[in-house]
């Protein structure tokens, strides 16, 4: 089990964040060097049916070594890291955690005043930043854990299990990461992404996801002559983000509390752009926020002129919890799992999305389980490794209990 310490450790270390500019896919060559990378490891181990296909996903057996039939069961975690903050030359520290505040640099500082959950884990180790990048526990404590949870059941084949599908996945955290993937080939009944935070956490529900991006167009003029003239595109922007609710933001919500939420205003007088995210648990309330935006941008053109503001909106992903529930069991058998071995199940939407939900709706029902990281997307990450011990267990006992489940489900 202490293998997956030092193989989050390994694959920590390399660069793998995706970008959301790039046109190609993956969005960048060096997630594809790390495919290459898994693919040689899964191969070491002794998985069979490791490949690796044109666009990055990286698919492997775990035979079954048992004479009965059961449900093919599947885990999926991600490889790229998040382009919110530098994933480059990350260094790891593991540092036993005695209470207060840790110093990670000069400048940072990871605080229990900031970060209550850190005195869940005094007395434990914890693996940290060193404070200049973010640590990649999302999702390579997932990578690694899925990797652990193989080796150790192909060095032990008295567990007893079916056979066991995973795959590894590019551009997760720039919304693609399901993009590619063949549910066909992958042939699970259904699977478990483990791209979840603290331990315990089990979600088959997540936010119905919007994004929409507005160009505003603008007449410059010169200041000094430009009443009933100009029209200043910033002035625009900023009049459309003050019509939406102040307090449905994502720094004043939780739980399933909806939000609009400005990723990106980058403005000039002629032309100002600005990139929303609508998130809504429920469909209906997430259809109402799309069209708070798209009326906001009908009063604005009425008031400046047809095509002032242009919007675009797509949706993103929606809430798994529509093709899961029909089959409950899978979420029943990781909560099991979880009871069995000591751990409270934490069963909670998830403010987010994984490659999970757009798998469910491509028809592999896929709820999320815990790999044991908090603090995703920056410098303050961090994950105990004894929740990264405890996610490898939660694989090998599903593995076990999926085969009392026959052909029953």
């Amino acid at each position: 089990m202490e293998k997956v310490i030092s193989r989050f450790i390994r694959y920590a270390k390399v660069h793998t964040t995706s970008d959301p500019k790039s046109q190609s896919f993956p969005s960048t060559d060096r997630q594809l060097d790390f495919a290459e990378q898994l693919v040689a490891e899964l191969k070491e181990i002794g998985m069979e049916d490791v490949e690796k296909d044109a666009n990055g996903y990286v698919m492997a057996t775990l035979p079954s070594n048992i004479e009965q039939d059961c449900p093919v069961v599947g885990f999926v975690a991600h490889m790229d890291t998040s382009p919110d903050f530098s994933g480059d030359n990350v260094n790891p520290q593991i540092i036993k955690y005695e209470g207060g505040t840790i110093q990670l640099n000069e400048k940072v500082a990871l605080s229990p005043e900031q970060f209550p959950d850190l005195l869940n884990y005094v007395g434990q180790e914890i693996i940290t930043t060193d404070g200049t990048t973010l640590l990649g526990a999302d999702d390579k404590a997932g990578l690694a854990e899925i990797m652990t949870a193989l080796d150790y059941l192909l060095e032990n084949p008295e567990v007893k299990h079916g056979k066991v599908r995973v795959c590894f996945t590019p551009d997760e955290e720039i919304g693609k990461g399901a993009d590619f993937f063949d549910v066909e080939r992958f042939g699970a009944k259904f699977a478990y992404t483990l791209d979840g935070g603290e331990i315990g956490e089990l979600e088959y529900e997540n936010f119905n996801a919007a994004m929409a991006t507005l160009t505003i167009n603008g007449r410059s003029v010169h200041p000094g002559a430009a009443k009933n003239k100009m029209i200043n595109a910033i002035e625009v922007g900023t009049r459309l983000m003050s019509m939406l609710p102040a307090n449905e933001r994502p720094e004043f919500t939780e739980k399933r509390e909806g939000f609009f939420h400005c990723v990106s205003f980058q403005g000039a007088v002629e032309k100002t752009s600005v990139t929303l995210i609508i998130r809504d648990h429920d469909m209906s309330l997430f259809k109402k926020r799309k069209n708070v935006v798209t009326q906001a941008c009908k009063f604005l053109n009425d008031i400046y002129g047809e095509g002032t503001v242009v919007l675009e909106m797509v949706d993103q992903y929606y809430n798994m919890r529509e093709k899961v529930e029909p089959v409950k069991y899978v979420v029943d058998l990781a909560e099991e799992a979880m009871h069995e071995l000591g751990i409270s199940p934490k069963i909670k939407p998830i403010r987010g999305g994984t490659d999970g939900s757009r798998l469910s709706y491509m028809g592999l029902p896929c709820p999320n389980i815990f790999a044991g990281g908090h603090n995703f997307h920056g410098p303050y990450e961090y994950v105990p490794t004894k929740s990264m011990i405890k996610a490898v267990e939660v694989v090998i006992r599903i593995c076990e209990k999926v085969v009392k489940l026959g052909d029953a489900s």
